[in-house]
């Protein structure tokens, strides 16, 4: 279950960084939850139709999706998060589940195609995987924030991380938080989750059972 996974990846983390890179991360995390940004949108808005670009180059349209049936948008940080893929390997394992339910996956990331196609094939994903890295998506859905500089400090000099080699833009160290939805044909949210603590994801498992619901 992926709940339990990700908090044994926690647990590691926390057991087996060193003093100041968890003070970091726990200081932003912290003050994201504070500042009130990036929360998403709600569940009953309305999905704001997009445009992007798959890992093969192909133009992918969300309402051109919802022809087919619903859609679940996840939105992840890209393929250096361990938590993302973890997440992301979840849902392929219960693929045949949401199709089951009369339901397709697509995965978002600021990630350039290049970047998205690493991550497709690194996890074995058959699900749509698309890039966004002008961040409009993720800007339009309400997920997207910058990361402070102390976090930056962090991730370059600690985890050895310079997000400019994955994402195109000019400034490559804004983020979504990690968030899924669930898109009725009309458009309309039934499921929303954004967390900005990304340590923790909604199980996949709540999203199958909500698309039974409905």
């Amino acid at each position: 279950m992926l709940t339990n996974e990700l908090k044994e990846v926690r647990e590691r983390f926390f057991a087996n960084a060193p003093e100041h890179v968890k003070e970091s991360v726990e200081k932003a995390t912290k003050n994201l939850i504070e500042s009130g940004v990036a929360t998403g949108l709600k569940e009953g808005d309305i999905a704001p139709d997009f445009t992007l670009v798959n890992a093969a180059g192909e133009r992918v349209t969300l309402s051109e999706e919802l022809k087919n049936g619903r859609v679940i948008l996840n939105f992840y940080r890209g393929g250096w998060c361990p938590y993302c893929n973890l997440e992301l390997r979840a849902y392929e394992n219960i693929l045949d589940e949401i199709k089951d339910a009369g339901a397709l996956l697509i995965a978002i990331s600021p990630q350039m195609p290049d970047q998205s196609l690493s991550t497709k094939e690194k996890n074995n994903l058959s699900f749509q995987v698309l890039s966004d890295p002008k961040q409009e998506v993720l800007s339009d859905y309400n997920l997207l924030f910058e990361l402070p500089d102390h976090l930056i400090h962090t991730y370059k000099n600690d985890f050895n991380i310079d997000l400019g080699t994955y994402n195109n833009t000019e400034n490559p160290w804004r983020l979504p938080v990690s968030g899924t939805f669930i898109i009725n044909q009309d458009r309309t949210i039934l499921l929303a989750d954004a967390n900005p603590d990304y340590m923790f994801r909604m199980d996949p498992e709540t999203v199958i059972q909500k698309l039974k619901k409905n």
